[in-house]
């Protein structure tokens, strides 16, 4: 077994043993749905994670995906992104070891991280003036595609300029 596939079976025992913690029952569902997201390799919706999800186990059905991510974030294995939209975007916490910003391209409707370390400077400085310790800080960018406007193709997104 490869060093990759050992480092998801050990993530997934963690998950399993958050579900204990919480006197949840670890079924065939919520493993799939785990599965589904953390082995996703980029932002996901609620609807993408349902196919995905199916795809590994067919019995797994919206309300079920719907009640597993409040579970998938409060474990921290899956984190949720908000960008603002009327539904939420979430991505597996893989070895995040400074903070994380989100550009966010209207062009294409990508989402890119970037590490931001200033920002946990930034939040703990701002904070402790005020004599208050930091809970969560997001920093989010929206921007336009250069190369779309330019060259009249995105190669991200493969969409053309309108």
């Amino acid at each position: 077994m490869d060093a990759e596939s050992n480092t998801t079976s050990d993530i997934r025992d963690t998950f399993k043993d958050f579900l204990s913690s919480k006197g949840l029952r670890v079924t065939n569902q919520r493993l799939a749905i785990f599965d589904a997201a953390y082995e996703h390799p980029d932002h996901f919706t609620a609807e993408d994670l349902l196919e995905r999800a199916r795809v590994i186990d067919d019995s797994v059905s919206r309300a079920t995906v719907y009640r597993a991510l409040p579970i998938l974030t409060e474990s921290g294995l899956i984190r949720e992104v908000d960008v603002g939209r009327d539904y939420k975007f979430y991505m597996a916490n893989r070895n995040a070891t400074t903070f994380q910003a989100q550009v966010i391209c209207l062009d294409c409707d990508k989402i890119f991280e970037i590490d931001a370390p200033f920002m946990e400077w930034y939040g703990k400085t701002v904070a402790d003036k005020l004599g208050l310790n930091v809970e969560s800080q997001r920093l989010q960018v929206t921007a336009r595609c250069d190369e779309l406007q330019t060259a009249g193709i995105c190669k991200r997104s493969g969409k053309k300029a309108s």
